[in-house]
């Protein structure tokens, strides 16, 4: 039994050079038992080179490693397994022909013996029941058909299944809506209460501030801060750490909603496609930048990916610059004018084989007509594009695109389609695993051309930047579009109390929907914002008269408060006391009216004992 504050592992003097870069030189670290430290730096910096050496992934150039007190030297991941060490990889390490629960236990499968599938599947099932986050796939889907997402869900199950002592999260979040990633963090508290020994890399500073105990910092691949305790730095101190100076606001710049006379860029109405795209209606105007909110599952990314041809639409209809567009191809939607930057860049956006520059000049080459590649027509203003986002264009030259961070693949990967210069760009968590600053470089680059006319849609699981980045955000759950809300009206809560899938609120829609038969009226779940109304779901009785719901009640809509009509109201609070919204019952006469004890009766007797109610 490990005590709590013994020291699990400690790197001694690592340095690790590829080619004529430095990754690390001299760096030390140090892990205890029931800790989980944060290790931060900007991209570049070294923390995933770290990671991977100490998990065993690569070796150092020099450098002495301790697990447990003992000098070890690992071969290989194997090795490291073996002693306790695993790492969950930002980019996700997967076999996509096999299941997920095959994929779980993938690394107990060359030990000796028979296997136990069943065994296997009860032990998953509660590895999932201790995560405590609601999977959006079966255990026997294969991987290759899983969302980013949902794959990073998969990598994590299967580090719990080793049960190690140390496990390395190299940005184990980036995929999860705010409320999943509170999950998730929730679920390392536990096994680090358990003596075990968490390194979490990451760029969100709610993260960094709310759930880790220590921190260990690295710039351009040296150490400037080891060991310092989380309570005693604030965001200000650290981002000085990260980048040597100060930073502004990344989202000082966010403009409001565009004018309606703003010419319609692209819509979709009605669409429905595949299994996750079930009804999804919505505009983008030039020049605005339109977030696409919502959980694992909802079905943004399939929206986009069909508005981009990688999917066929099923129903409703498409325009793109006022015209019907039914793209049956990525490259006919490249060709009307459409860049896509997908949520996996490995997958999408890179080729391995290809330089820097070649991966940089895809989309340019594509357009060419001629028989002969130049890249010098357009190779500085390339360099300028590269430069904008704080990318010296001296590394272009690099020959092997996958040496880089992942902040700095994606640069590379938005420097071009800014080079091509799209009517619409698509954004499928643009900075998934990038650092502060270059997040502040993308969010300047995207507004730049913003201005210049270009319609932009972000998907964006991490909600701050869904709603600093954006003029306007639609919610999608379950499929539908339930919401389309200027972002100024927006806080994360708002936004994540949008977003709650509509599935899993089935038992509020049953309720809402025997009161509105009950009273001869119209329910509404309802969320307030002074003198508006957030409808999150609604229900009326079938033969109630259309003044009440003055031709219904669309969830997501804004309302004013209405007048001249018998209401009452309750509010709805969830099984920890916190507000889920409140629920106002609106009905043709007032004699029909329950009191506001009545009504709060009846809303404890449908939802007991999953929430009590208040009047």
């Amino acid at each position: 039994m490990l005590l709590v504050g013994e020291t699990l592992l400690r790197a001694t003097d690592i340095t690790k050079r590829f080619g004529a870069t430095q990754a690390l030189a001299g760096v030390d670290f140090e892990l205890s038992a029931g800790e989980i430290h944060a290790l931060i730096g900007a991209n570049g910096a070294g923390k995933s080179t770290l990671s991977r050496i100490l998990a065993g992934l690569q070796k150092p150039d020099s450098g002495q490693i301790e697990v447990l007190g003992k000098s070890v030297t690992f071969q290989g991941p194997k090795d490291a397994i073996a002693a306790g060490v695993t790492l969950v990889t930002q980019e996700t390490s997967l076999a996509t022909h096999i299941t997920a629960l095959e994929n779980i236990f993938l690394p107990q499968l060359a030990r000796p013996g028979r296997l136990n599938l069943r065994e296997q599947r009860r032990h998953a099932h509660k590895l999932i029941d201790e995560l405590g986050i609601p999977m959006g796939f079966s255990l026997d889907d294969e991987v290759s058909a899983l969302s980013m997402a949902n794959r990073q869900l998969v990598e994590i199950l299967k580090v719990l299944a080793l049960d190690s002592k140390i496990i390395f999260l190299d940005e184990p979040t980036t995929s999860l809506s705010p409320y999943e990633c509170d999950q998730l963090l929730e679920v390392t508290r536990g096994l680090a209460e358990k003596g075990h020994g968490l390194v979490l890399v990451s760029h969100r500073m709610e993260e960094i501030f709310n759930f880790t105990d220590r921190m260990t910092v690295l710039r351009e691949g040296k150490l400037v801060a080891a060991n310092v305790e989380t309570a005693s730095i604030d965001a200000n101190r650290l981002i000085r750490l990260m980048v040597g100076r100060e930073l502004q606001d990344v989202y000082s710049d966010r403009e409001s909603a565009l004018p309606d006379e703003t010419p319609i860029a692209a819509k979709v109405e009605g669409l429905k496609a595949g299994p996750l795209v079930r009804n999804v209606s919505f505009s983008v105007r030039e020049g605005e930048i339109l977030g696409l909110g919502g959980l694992i599952g909802a079905g943004r990314t399939e929206v986009v990916e069909t508005m981009f041809g990688l999917n066929h639409p099923d129903e409703g209809k498409m325009e793109l610059l006022g015209r019907p567009y039914v793209p049956s191809s990525p490259r006919e939607a490249i060709a009307a004018g459409i860049g896509f930057i997908g949520e996996d860049r490995r997958r999408h956006g890179l080729i391995p084989d290809f330089s820097v520059l070649e991966n940089l000049m895809l989309v340019h080459l594509s357009m060419q007509r001629k028989m002969s590649l130049d890249y010098n027509v357009v190779y500085s203003e390339a360099a300028e594009i590269v430069r904008s986002l704080g990318l010296d264009p001296v590394r272009l030259q690099d020959s092997d695109i996958l040496k880089f961070s992942g902040g700095m693949q994606q640069k590379i990967i938005i420097a071009r389609w800014l080079l091509a210069k799209p009517r619409l760009l698509i954004l499928d968590e643009p900075t998934r695993g990038v650092d502060i600053e270059t997040r502040s470089s993308i969010y300047k680059a995207l507004r730049k051309i913003a201005a210049q006319g270009t319609a932009i849609i972000v998907v964006s699981s991490d909600f701050e930047e869904l709603l600093g980045l954006s003029n306007r955000v639609v919610v999608i759950s379950d499929g539908r579009s339930v919401a389309d809300v200027p972002a100024s009206y927006l806080d994360v809560e708002r936004l994540t109390m949008l977003a709650a899938p509509r599935s899993s609120t089935g038992q509020i829609g049953g309720m809402l929907q025997d009161l509105a038969n009950r009273y001869r009226g119209v329910a509404l779940w309802l969320h307030e914002e002074g003198d508006r109304l957030f409808c999150l779901d609604s229900a009326q009785y079938d033969g109630a008269h259309s003044p009440i719901a003055k031709g219904g009640f669309a969830s997501g809509t804004v309302y004013d408060l209405p007048s001249g009509r018998p209401s009452v109201a309750a509010h709805i609070r969830g099984k920890r006391g916190q507000s889920v919204g409140r629920l106002l019952l609106i009905v043709e006469r007032a004699e029909t009216l329950p009191d506001e004890h009545d009504l709060a009766r009846s809303l404890e007797a449908a939802l007991h004992p999953l929430s009590t109610i208040a009047a």
